[in-house]
């Protein structure tokens, strides 16, 4: 299944964000919490004017706090709790579905990638 919502015609997402690694987000090796984590990260990363925020948010994803429950709930489903493996999310961040996300900016780093996974693998909380 591909999620066309992240074909992204907006070149500007690249110019929003000044440097990724100048705070980055570590994910701890279990228990990763979606508002000490997933939500700062998604903040940092892909709720940017252009992409994944606001009224105009591409393909109806805003990840803009509180993201919980529009990542939740949008259509496609993005995240199948339990199963990273098959979760649409997980297979745009890692590449496994092209284009990688973040769309034309550098891709998160190995921890953010399999933190998210983790996350997703441990059930998807709110917590």
């Amino acid at each position: 299944m591909v999620l066309a919502c992240c074909v992204l015609s907006t070149p500007s997402c690249k110019d929003e964000i000044a440097d990724p690694s100048a705070n980055p987000i570590v994910f701890p090796e279990s228990n990763v919490s979606f508002t000490k984590h997933i939500e700062p990260l998604f903040q940092q990363r892909c709720a940017l004017a252009g992409c994944h925020a606001g009224s105009n948010a591409t393909a109806g994803l805003d990840l803009s706090i509180p993201a919980y429950s529009k990542l939740m709930n949008h259509q496609p489903r993005l995240v199948i709790s339990g199963a990273s493996n098959n979760s649409l999310l997980a297979q745009r961040i890692d590449g496994r579905i092209i284009p990688q996300m973040p769309f034309n900016r550098d891709p998160l780093n190995a921890n953010q990638i399999n933190g998210i996974k983790k996350w997703i693998d441990e059930g998807a909380m709110n917590n």
